[in-house]
């Protein structure tokens, strides 16, 4: 299982790589391995979009199950991965590359404080492996 630890990644599987301001983010490998063949993305928000930490921001259907996707910060979207609506393949081929769902503005840098780091994420995804 790849964890980078250069990111932060939430209870429901997201991870946030944060920049200054900018931040990205998109689903854990951890996620895509349990969700198997990834083969439909929405991402439900829309560039300006203003959310909330904790909101839907993409919907993603596998061949096993339907998942949502939550913003791990709020923030302002800036940019949505548009090659997903066609590659949706890229969350499970490169989750922290190509995989990226959307980039925004972090409106409140404090949030990621309430995230686990790579080590943490790490023994929270051990302890639900069967």
């Amino acid at each position: 299982m790849n964890i980078p630890k250069n990111l932060k990644y939430t209870k429901s599987d997201e991870w946030i790589r944060a920049e200054g301001t900018q931040g990205s983010m998109g689903l854990s490998d951890y996620a895509q391995g349990q969700l198997s063949d990834i083969v439909y993305v929405e991402v439900l928000a829309k560039k300006g979009d203003a959310l909330a930490q904790g909101k839907p921001i993409a919907s993603v259907e596998s061949v096993k199950a339907a998942s949502e996707v939550y913003l791990p910060a709020g923030g302002t979207v800036t940019e949505i991965n548009a090659a997903l609506a066609t590659a949706p393949e890229l969350l499970n081929k490169d989750p922290y590359g190509e995989g990226w769902m959307v980039k925004f503005t972090l409106a409140n840098p404090a949030e990621l404080d309430s995230l686990m780091d790579s080590k943490t994420y790490e023994a929270y995804c051990a302890g639900r492996q069967h």
